[in-house]
């Protein structure tokens, strides 16, 4: 049995590197297209409507092992050689844009009418009615729920192992396969991913209290 050291935890630390570059790339582009999403799923247009929902359904109605599985391996089958790291990248990015879209969606549609209507009065034009008005308050409010799928997404990076990518969980993997030590490895990745994750969720939870009693 051989001993978990500087090599093994070096190897770690660049699992945790792609990891959290993983997560701000798909976070990023997730919020990027998700907004777009969202602004689809308020549209006055029936037909866009339809298609950002379809969307949603889409991404949020399949796993994301699946997902990863078809834009992974279906562009093989079609002799698309696809680099892990982008098909990866790719894969999350759609995923988050779905939730967060589905997220924003809710809150913009959450805010009084009152707040369109005056911006009607006013003669506001579309863009500037949304940057100005709404979604401020509107990102403002989701704000908590935009935290907690963040984590959920840090947490979900660990999937991209099945097509390759060697992230912290896969990095586990492969230390722990090579000094045969699985609950020291994994009791480590474990305690990475908490020191990641936690204040996250904590600072997601101080928001949502500080916004109820500033709704009390």
């Amino acid at each position: 049995m051989n001993a978990f050291g500087l090599p093994e935890i070096l190897f770690l630390l660049q699992g945790l590197k792609w990891t959290v570059l993983l997560t701000i790339i798909s976070f990023i582009g997730g919020g990027v297209i998700g907004l777009l999403i969202a602004l689809a799923r308020v549209s006055t247009s029936p037909v866009i409507q339809r298609l950002a929902a379809a969307y949603i359904a889409l991404f949020q109605g399949t796993p994301l092992l699946m997902q990863l599985f078809i834009i992974y391996y279906g562009l093989a089958l079609l002799q698309i050689n696809v680099d892990a790291w982008i098909a990866v990248s790719f894969a999350y990015t759609a995923h988050a844009s779905a939730f967060l879209g589905d997220i924003w969606r809710g809150t913009i549609q959450s805010l009084p009418r009152g707040q369109t209507e005056a911006a009607n009065a006013l003669s506001l034009g579309y863009v500037s009615r949304m940057r100005d008005i709404i979604l401020p308050q509107a990102l403002k409010i989701s704000l908590p729920a935009t935290i907690g799928f963040a984590v959920q997404l840090t947490k979900g990076t660990s999937l991209a192992a099945i097509v390759g990518f060697i992230e912290l969980a896969r990095a586990g993997q492969i230390v722990s396969n090579l000094i045969f030590q699985p609950l020291l490895v994994f009791g480590i990745v474990g305690l990475i991913y908490f020191a990641i994750c936690w204040p996250m969720s904590i600072w997601g939870t101080r928001m949502e209290r500080r916004m109820s009693r500033n709704h009390a």
